[in-house]
């Protein structure tokens, strides 16, 4: 292995990746992804699409899942800086309705890797950032769905800076989506 090195969370399935890079007074090289690399880390997922986005300082951009056609994810930031997070919502887990958060930024190129069963979310506390993020599935519109990303249930303790309001999507912010508890597990 050795191009990446692997960390473990406090909720099983959730990876933070950092990958190797070479540096030097030109610039810097660093392999993103290598399906053996991953592999040996225990990541033999498949990825089908690649996506980008772009926000600013305060937006919220979650909690999302797809109900029929779930998403493994393995996300990472190319410019700014984000807090990403993972929300176990897996029937049976050990960890249900826990979260986990990372800091994903340009200068780190930490990876996050999110399996299937989760909800994900990011918060940009740069005053730009891109989002880039490979998945396992396809993108359904018809199948998303999503929890409140407030929801006292979960308790996501989102490192809103100071004198920053959350900018939500419209779909977010009419508070379309529901709380843990339409898992039938509170």
């Amino acid at each position: 292995m050795g191009k990446i090195s692997v960390e473990t969370c406090g909720i099983e399935g959730l990876k933070i990746i950092t990958p190797a890079v070479f540096g030097d007074e030109r610039g810097y090289f660093s392999e993103t992804y290598n399906y053996r690399d991953y592999k040996e880390a225990g990541i033999p997922e498949v990825f089908v699409q690649d996506n980008q986005s772009a926000s600013r300082k305060g937006v919220l951009r979650g909690l999302h899942f797809q109900k029929k056609f779930p998403q493994g994810k393995l996300v990472r930031v190319i410019r700014g800086e984000v807090y990403d997070v993972a929300v176990d919502i897996r029937s049976g887990s050990p960890t249900f309705g826990k979260w986990y958060g990372v800091l994903l930024s340009e200068e780190n190129k930490k990876q996050f890797f999110v399996p299937v069963g989760f909800a994900h979310g990011f918060l940009v506390l740069s005053d730009y950032a891109e989002f880039c993020y490979k998945c396992t599935e396809f993108y359904h519109p018809e199948d998303e769905g999503g929890l409140a990303y407030n929801d006292p249930e979960i308790g996501v303790e989102w490192p809103l800076p100071d004198g920053v309001e959350v900018i939500l999507s419209k779909k977010d912010a009419d508070r379309k989506w529901g709380e843990l508890s339409q898992f039938g597990h509170s």
